[in-house]
């Protein structure tokens, strides 16, 4: 994002299952004391279980820093990477950052960080409980199957034979898929 003749970094965690943006933070630089403060609080504020996570990033300095590889794995946080020299390996980021930089009110510079801020506040906002994502079946990530249970209860006569059921949304995404792990039990 251009901040005036400077430029500033957005860092955005996403959580590719609902799509939902579950940290983020708007800086004047990159840096790894920044990517490693954002992580450790988001997922204090997601109260993210150890060893149930896995942070995809791409191959910038701060995420392939030994700060945020010695927070990562203090957490029991599992990290993939971007393939080497290929700048768009995550669809589910580069899909988040499209929409944010082809809306039709984001501008061509920010004057302050502060405007920057609030823009993006009002982007996640907006992201978050608004936009209906291809991806999660045209729903928002904050909504899902609520919508046809109220249209249901409303009007149980417009369903003849069983209350609508919104497509499902997939039950695992990943970038970098895990290995199988063996199976010790058979002989």
């Amino acid at each position: 994002m251009e901040l005036g003749y400077h430029q500033t970094d957005l860092y955005v965690i996403l959580d590719v299952f609902s799509r939902h943006v579950v940290g983020w933070m708007v800086a004047h630089r990159e840096s790894a004391a920044l990517a490693k403060h954002l992580i450790g609080e988001t997922c204090v504020k997601q109260r993210i279980a150890r060893d149930s996570l896995t942070i995809h990033a791409d191959r910038g300095s701060s995420m392939t820093s030994k700060p945020v590889a010695f927070l990562l794995s203090d957490l029991g946080v599992t990290k993939t990477h971007s393939r080497p020299h290929v700048s768009n390996d995550n669809p589910y980021s580069e899909s988040q950052f499209r929409t944010l930089k082809y809306r039709p009110d984001f501008p061509q510079r920010f004057y302050t960080i502060e405007e920057a801020r609030a823009f993006v506040i009002a982007f996640m906002d907006w992201y978050n409980n608004e936009h209906h994502h291809s991806g999660i079946a045209l729903l928002t990530p904050a909504d899902r199957q609520a919508v046809l249970d109220a249209a249901y209860r409303a009007h149980p006569e417009r369903f003849v034979k069983k209350p609508p059921v919104h497509p499902q949304a997939p039950i695992a995404v990943w970038i970098n898929k895990p290995a199988a792990k063996p199976d010790n039990n058979t002989q």
